[in-house]
């Protein structure tokens, strides 16, 4: 079964990291992927640009809006994400705690399924 494991970070904390030790984390999570991939559980794995030049659309009477970022004053954003298939929810979970992210964000561990349910 396929499941999300979001990064939830503090908004601000790259810059505070600064590049050396930002490229000594990123590297940690590109071995990580890495090791996932071996095991064969990864199906996707990204991380997300900073969100200063995100923009958020939203269809309302058939008008399209389109809203530049900044957005309104948040503490977390989306760092990246992995996409794991394996069978249990506590496999999934098991994977987030190994997760280097978890020592600096939040793993957040989501089923994939249709969103009617």
């Amino acid at each position: 079964m396929p499941y999300m494991l979001l990064i939830h970070e503090r908004v601000g904390q790259r810059e505070i990291r600064g590049r050396v030790e930002g490229e000594a984390v990123y590297g940690r999570m590109l071995r990580f992927a890495a090791e996932l991939r071996s095991r064969g559980v990864l199906r996707a794995v990204e991380s997300l640009a900073s969100q200063d030049g995100a923009v958020r659309v939203s269809v309302s009477g058939g008008r399209a809006q389109v809203l530049d970022g900044p957005f309104a004053e948040a503490k977390e954003m989306i760092g990246g994400f992995f996409l794991v298939d394996v069978p249990t929810r506590d496999e999934a979970v098991a994977i987030a705690r190994e997760c280097p992210a978890a020592e600096w964000a939040t793993v957040e561990v989501r089923a994939v399924g249709p969103c009617y349910t």
